[in-house]
């Protein structure tokens, strides 16, 4: 919960930064602050204490109370979480040229094993509902997947990704005629 906020916050003052024409040299100047330290913010890659988050917001000339409102910080979420290709942000995690990050996902999950699968499904291929005692993420690498909860159903495309609590009974359908090749990522809580 608390990481989400923080990426909420980073990505609002990169947004306004942008919006406004601004560059993260004028935005540490007006601060008060380094150009380096704007950029870690904005990539969530630091914190930033409260004196300088507001001295960051009085720099973009923003009115505190509408910089917090607008943010979703009690977020109940939907036990499978969907994030499109055309979803995920760019960000920049240092001047480097040809290499380009794509936030798919942030959540935390508890102390946890993770398990990273490649998966195949071939056309025509049928299995039962499943259940895994994991928190599931899927990056679909290519084909086309239906997954089927018991309560709905979710078509996802080379590029799309999913989060999910495997504990939920699903079953994933390759729709197309080529074989889905998919990563999975399963994060398995530590029984204490």
């Amino acid at each position: 919960m608390e990481h989400e906020v923080i990426v909420q916050i980073s990505n609002k003052i990169k947004s306004i930064r942008k919006e406004k024409g601004m560059t993260l040299q004028d935005v540490a100047d007006l601060a008060g602050v380094t150009k380096g330290l704007i950029s870690q913010i904005e990539n969530s890659r630091t914190i930033p204490s409260l004196l300088v988050l507001i001295q960051i917001i009085k720099a973009l000339e923003v009115d505190l109370d509408s910089f917090f409102t607008e943010l979703d910080l009690h977020a109940r979420e939907s036990p499978v979480l969907i994030r499109r290709k055309s979803a995920y942000e760019r960000f920049e995690k240092e001047a480097a040229s040809g290499y380009e990050y794509f936030r798919v996902f942030t959540k935390k999950v508890k102390q946890s094993t993770i398990d990273i699968v490649l998966l195949e499904i071939q056309p025509g291929s049928t299995r039962d509902f499943v259940q895994t005692d994991a928190f599931e993420y899927k990056f679909i690498i290519s084909g086309s997947v239906r997954y089927i909860f018991r309560d709905q159903e979710i078509d996802l495309e080379s590029g799309d990704s999913m989060l999910f609590d495997g504990r939920l009974e699903h079953n994933p359908v390759n729709v197309g005629n080529i074989p889905v090749q998919m990563l999975v990522v399963y994060f398995f809580e530590d029984k204490v």
